[in-house]
């Protein structure tokens, strides 16, 4: 060992450095080294690979691709797959008018979506996602809070995005938002009140400028936990925002407003043409205002749909018919563990019709399978049965034994 060897690219000697790696011709010490191989990191990804969310022109998929894709998984709510296929469609075209060179600009479509719980509005929007090249993410807006209040800031929608983008700024801004939950920010109350709204009315006057288009400072990492973090700014321009909620109880504001209820001699003769069991099919932006959003945000929000109820006939279709069906999912946890799984048609229509009476909607339609099949997944895979037939009777045993009475809704 020499003692004046020296680092062939720093120069320094081996008593400056902890650690100087000696080779034929030369040597290199551990920050070299270190150096060496992030520029060899960085360098290979330059080369080998393509960068991720790059639109190239002509490629997108049309309306009508973007509505076959989500056929394939989601039943029923041809009117809010239309809507949506062509909102995420023009976000596309948004992203390739910069090179156009014209002076038409156009403006992004946010769109929110109305519907009761279970009707499929997180299901569309995670559906959806396997079909673009856009970085996507979904947000919950009940854990959003007014700045300076315990919660989230609302600049953490823009950290969740970053994150689906790799940290890739330019992607983020051509992404696209699923705000979900977003009538849990709705306006507590129509009085003014000494306290404020910190999570309802408040969070909305957060959101106008984010949905409207503004330059964010987003904490890469979250904004409270890690204070000295470097900001990272990025416009939300040409970011989509698509918002669903379930709007609970707006039915009856949207009856009020048609004015169904009225009765005697002064009761409009149209009011018998409204179908009572889908009054959502009506709702328009002042059924919202009533309902606790504010004028402001409902005017950043244009495009306005909603989700039907699931009848029965959905519902039994929703069991089976999709790609990653419920029944599907069972089979292949069975077929994991090398037992074959089969069920009896009777059996799927007596899961449709405690889902009903249940009131659960499309999610209770797991939970009843689940409580079903729990003794045969707990038993099973340490057993040697590899055949399992549900029939009727089967199914009716195993339900009405377990404890069905967390399922009830009040």
């Amino acid at each position: 060992m020499k003692i004046d060897e020296k680092c062939a690219f720093c120069g320094k000697t081996r008593r400056e450095v902890k650690l100087l790696i000696s080779g034929a011709t030369g040597s290199i010490c551990e920050t070299c080294t270190e150096n060496a191989a992030n520029i060899l990191k960085e360098q290979m990804a330059i080369i080998g690979k393509v960068k991720p969310f790059q639109i190239v022109p002509g490629t997108f998929p049309k309306p009508d691709d973007i509505k076959l894709f989500l056929d394939t998984y989601v039943i029923g709510q041809e009117y809010a797959k239309k809507y949506l296929s062509v909102a995420v469609y023009n976000h596309y075209k948004r992203l390739m008018q910069k090179d156009a060179g014209d002076d038409v600009e156009i403006e992004k479509s946010n769109i929110i979506m109305v519907g009761a719980t279970g009707t499929g509005k997180t299901l569309l929007a995670r559906t959806i996602a396997r079909k673009l090249n856009v970085p996507f993410c979904i947000v919950d807006a009940t854990v959003f809070t007014e700045a300076g209040y315990v919660g989230e800031d609302i600049e953490s929608i823009l950290t969740r995005l970053l994150q689906a983008s790799d940290y890739d700024v330019d992607a983020a801004q051509r992404g696209i938002v699923f705000i979900d939950e977003i009538d849990k920010i709705a306006r507590k109350g129509d009085n003014p009140s000494i306290t404020r709204d910190v999570s309802g009315e408040g969070v909305q006057q957060g959101l106008l400028k984010m949905l409207e288009g503004s330059i964010a400072l987003v904490p890469p990492q979250g904004g409270r936990k890690h204070p000295e973090q470097k900001m990272i700014p990025v416009d939300t321009k040409n970011i989509l925002f698509i918002c669903g909620g379930a709007f609970d109880g707006i039915e009856k504001k949207i009856a009020q407003r048609l004015n169904t209820r009225v009765v005697g001699y002064t009761a409009s003769h149209h009011t018998n043409n409204y179908d009572r069991n889908d009054m959502l099919k009506y709702i328009t932006p002042t059924d919202l205002k009533s309902f606790g959003l504010i004028p402001e945000i409902i005017g950043r929000l244009p495009i306005l749909t909603y989700l039907n109820p699931l009848d029965r006939g959905t519902l039994r279709r929703i069991l089976t018919e999709p790609k990653n069906s419920i029944i599907k999912q069972y089979i292949k946890l069975f077929e994991m563990d090398k037992i074959q799984l089969a069920f009896d048609d009777d059996v799927f229509d007596y899961i449709v019709d405690k889902s009903i009476e249940f009131k659960l909607g499309a999610r209770g339609l797991r939970s009843i399978v689940e409580t079903i099949m729990m003794n045969a997944m707990y038993e099973m895979p340490s057993g040697t049965q590899r055949k399992l037939h549900v029939t009727l009777q089967y199914a009716k045993e195993n339900f009405e034994n377990a404890d069905v009475q967390r399922l009830q809704i009040a």
